[in-house]
C-alpha cells in the first residue's frame, strides 16, 4: 500500500475532533477523504456497497452503536443516516463519534441541514506542499496575521516541475501513474462523470457528446470570469449544435452537486468603498489536471513546443492553469486558517486581483499569480492600487511566482515561488 499523506485537513481535525461529536467531509470523488477519515475511527461503514447500504437502508441506527467512531463513507447512498447522526449528536453522543465522508450532495437531502451539529470540513486535491516537492518557508496562516513577516527561502522547483505538477493530479490515486496510465486513469474518471455520476445524481445524459464538449469549453475558461453564454458557445459542436440554456443549467447543478466545479466567488467587501465590483465567478475545476485533460494538452503544448487549442481564454493556458494550481493549494491554507478566498474585478475591468483572502475580521491578504520567475513593478500595480483602496485593511499583499527566491520588495509586496507557499 501507498504510505499515507498526512494532509492540511488533518490538522483541523486534529483540532475539531477532541470537541465535536461529528464531522462531515466533502469533496470530489477520489480526493482522499476515505484514507483520512479512516485512520480516526474503530468501525467503517461503506454505503457505496450493496450490504452495507442495505443494512443501513434498514435501520441506520443499527451504523452509530459502535465504539471507538464510526466513519460512514459515502454517505449520499443513503441519506437517511444523516438525520440518524444528527439524532444521535442531540442525545449525547461524545467527542469524534462519528465521521461522514460524502463525494456528493444527495439527490434527497436529508430533512434536517445538521446546522449546529454535524460541520462541514470541504477536502480538496493535494496543495502544492501536500505533494512533497520541498518544504514550504513562507505561511499563508502567518501572513494574514498582519505583522508582515520576513520572506525568505530559495527552491530548486522550476516552470517544469510546475507543468508536471498540473499534469500528475492532486488526487491521490492518479498521480501515482505516469504517462499512459495516468492519462487513461483521467479519462476514465471524466468518462465515469457523464456515464454513471450524472444518472445516480437523477439526471441521465441523453448526449454525452454535448455535455463532454461543454465541461472541455468550462476547462478551456479556468481561472476566467468569462460568461456562461460564452462558454455555452464555445461548446459548439462542428455541425452547429450548442447545448441549450436549461441543459447548461442542469450540467453546472450536478457538477457542482459533484463538486467538480469549484469557482472562486467575486468579493464583496463589507464596506463599499471600492466601487462597483463584479460578482462574477472566476471558473475553476476542482483539480487543473482535469482541465488539462479536457482540454488535451500535454507537457509539450503547455510549454510552447506544440500547438495549444482555441478556447474562450485571455493570455496563456499554462498561466490559467498554473493560477487553478495555486488557487487549490491557497484554498487548502485558507481553510486551515479560517479565512474564505474570493477574487476581484471592478466591472470596467480596470483592477482585478487574482485572489483575496478574506479573514473573520474582514481584513484581507491580496494574492497575485504570475507565471515567471521575475516581478516588476507592472506586475504589482494592482497589489499597490489596493493598497491604496484598503489602508490597514489590507494585511499583506503577494506575488506567487514560478521564480526560485522567496523575498520582499522595497514597496512590501511578498515574492513567493509557489513550492515555497505553505500553511
Amino acid at each position: 500500500m501507498e504510505p499515507y499523506i498526512r494532509r492540511v485537513i488533518d490538522t483541523e481535525l486534529d483540532a475539531l475532533l477532541p470537541q465535536l461529536p461529528a464531522v462531515a467531509l466533502e469533496g470530489p470523488r477520489g480526493v482522499g477523504k476515505t484514507a483520512t477519515a479512516e485512520r480516526r475511527v474503530r468501525t467503517v461503514f461503506r454505503l457505496d456497497t450493496p450490504d452495507h447500504r442495505a443494512l443501513a437502508g434498514a435501520d441506520p441506527t443499527v451504523l452509530l452503536a459502535h465504539p471507538g467512531g464510526v466513519l460512514l463513507d459515502e454517505w449520499q447512498h443513503v441519506p437517511a443516516v444523516w438525520d440518524a447522526v444528527r439524532r444521535a449528536v442531540d442525545d449525547g453522543a461524545g467527542p469524534g463519534s462519528y465521521l461522514l465522508a460524502g463525494s456528493a450532495v444527495p439527490q434527497n437531502l436529508p430533512t434536517h441541514s445538521g446546522a449546529g451539529r454535524i460541520p462541514t470540513l470541504r477536502m480538496r486535491p493535494l496543495a502544492l506542499s501536500e505533494r512533497g516537492l520541498t518544504t514550504p518557508t513562507v505561511s499563508l496562516g502567518e501572513l494574514i496575521q498582519g505583522r508582515r513577516p520576513a520572506i525568505q527561502g530559495t527552491t530548486t522547483i522550476r516552470l517544469a516541475d510546475y507543468v508536471e505538477e498540473i499534469l500528475a493530479s492532486g488526487l491521490p490515486g492518479i498521480r501515482r501513474f505516469t504517462g499512459r496510465a495516468r492519462r487513461l486513469q483521467l479519462d476514465s474518471y471524466l468518462a465515469r462523470l457523464v456515464d454513471r455520476d450524472f444518472e445516480e445524481q437523477g439526471h441521465p445524459v441523453r448526449r454525452p457528446a454535448l455535455l463532454q464538449r461543454w465541461i472541455a469549453a468550462y476547462a478551456a475558461a479556468s481561472a476566467t470570469t468569462a460568461t456562461f453564454e460564452a462558454i455555452r458557445a464555445a461548446a459548439t459542436s462542428g455541425d452547429g449544435v450548442t447545448p441549450t440554456r436549461p441543459s447548461v443549467l442542469a450540467y453546472r447543478a450536478v457538477l457542482e452537486r459533484l463538486w467538480i466545479l469549484d469557482p472562486v466567488p467575486g468579493w464583496r467587501p463589507s464596506r463599499n468603498h471600492l466601487g462597483r465590483l463584479t460578482e462574477s465567478p472566476k471558473h475553476h475545476l476542482a483539480d487543473p489536471a482535469l482541465a488539462a485533460r479536457l482540454v488535451g494538452v500535454d507537457e509539450q503544448a503547455l510549454l510552447g513546443t506544440a500547438p495549444q487549442p482555441t478556447s474562450v481564454r485571455d493570455g496563456t493556458l499554462l498561466g490559467q492553469l498554473f493560477e487553478s494550481l495555486v488557487t487549490l493549494s491557497v484554498r487548502v491554507y485558507a481553510q486551515a486558517a479560517e479565512a474564505t478566498v474570493r477574487h476581484l474585478r471592478t466591472y470596467n475591468g480596470r483592477h482585478e486581483v487574482d485572489l483575496i483572502v478574506e479573514t473573520g475580521a474582514h481584513r484581507v491578504l491580496a494574492v497575485e499569480t504570475k507565471l515567471s520567475g521575475t516581478v516588476n513593478d507592472d506586475d504589482v500595480q494592482h497589489l499597490r492600487w489596493l493598497q491604496n483602496e484598503l489602508g490597514d485593511e489590507l494585511l499583506d499583499a503577494v506575488v506567487v511566482t514560478t521564480g526560485s527566491h522567496a523575498y520582499r520588495r522595497p514597496d512590501g509586496v511578498a515574492v513567493v515561488p509557489a513550492a515555497l507557499l505553505g500553511p
